[in-house]
């Protein structure tokens, strides 16, 4: 392969990589590159064409039937971590926006200085997934963090809110070819923090009242635990991944 076809085809991942990851960082190197043609500064062009868009997309997203959610503001609905909204992923519709505020509201009624905290949500424009999640396509699901007891009222177990699973009994057989990673060789490296179960069942019994959700994707092992016993609370099955390190939530 020569030099050309290889600096095309590296392009090529890449953009295939910043594309699913940020929907929008693709475009962001595709200017980069086309600007690289005539002048320098490759990184200030790639790094300012994706702050560019990703604000624009602040402005734009509602247009298509989505906004942005938990990114500003110290309101009752925060980002987990500010990497969701660097990354394009805290979107979702409006329905959903309003649902997710008033259940922080709702969760600040009952324990004062809680926020209800996001993870990954959607992108901003069309229906194109959110990897690793297969479903976070339409604005309509969210992924919201657990709650632990150390003190700190908004502590994390691991740094983006994902992979720290709760242990607990279960009945899927160990698979090679499966979304339910346990990471084991992982889980060393999160912080042991105990869960608080008092938040967790609060946020488990407002979104079990809540008429708008759906559905809500928890480990059995944990909604027992929690004595969270509407028919809402579902198994996502042994093939899909795991529901023991967040709640996952959708219309």
């Amino acid at each position: 392969m020569g030099q050309a076809a290889m600096a095309i085809l590296l392009h090529g991942l890449t953009i295939l990589a910043l594309t699913v990851v940020t929907q929008l960082g693709g475009v962001a190197w595709i200017i980069a590159v086309i600007w690289r043609r005539q002048r320098r500064w490759f990184w200030a062009v790639f790094l300012g064409s994706y702050v560019a868009l990703s604000a624009g997309a602040v402005v734009v997203a509602p247009w298509a039937g989505r906004q942005v959610v938990g990114c500003w503001g110290d309101g009752p609905v925060q980002a987990a971590s500010p990497i969701y909204c660097a990354l394009n992923r805290s979107y979702v519709t409006p329905a959903l926006a309003q649902t997710l505020a008033d259940l922080g509201t709702r969760l600040q009624a009952r324990h004062p200085g809680t926020v209800l905290r996001t993870l990954d949500g959607s992108f901003p424009f069309t229906t194109m997934p959110l990897l690793p999640h297969l479903s976070h396509d339409d604005g309509e699901k969210m992924d919201l963090a657990f709650y632990y007891a150390d003190g700190a009222r908004d502590a994390l177990r691991s740094p983006l809110g994902y992979f720290a699973f709760e242990d607990g009994p279960t009945d899927c057989p160990a698979a090679l070819l499966t979304l339910r990673w346990d990471l084991a060789w992982l889980q060393p490296a999160f912080r042991d923090l105990p869960l608080d179960a008092t938040r967790m069942r609060t946020l488990g019994q407002l979104l079990a009242a809540d008429a708008r959700i759906g559905k809500v994707l928890l480990e059995p092992h944990l909604a027992a635990r929690l004595n969270l016993t509407a028919p809402k609370f579902r198994f996502q099955g042994c093939r899909a991944a795991r529901y023991d390190d967040h709640f996952h939530i959708q219309l």
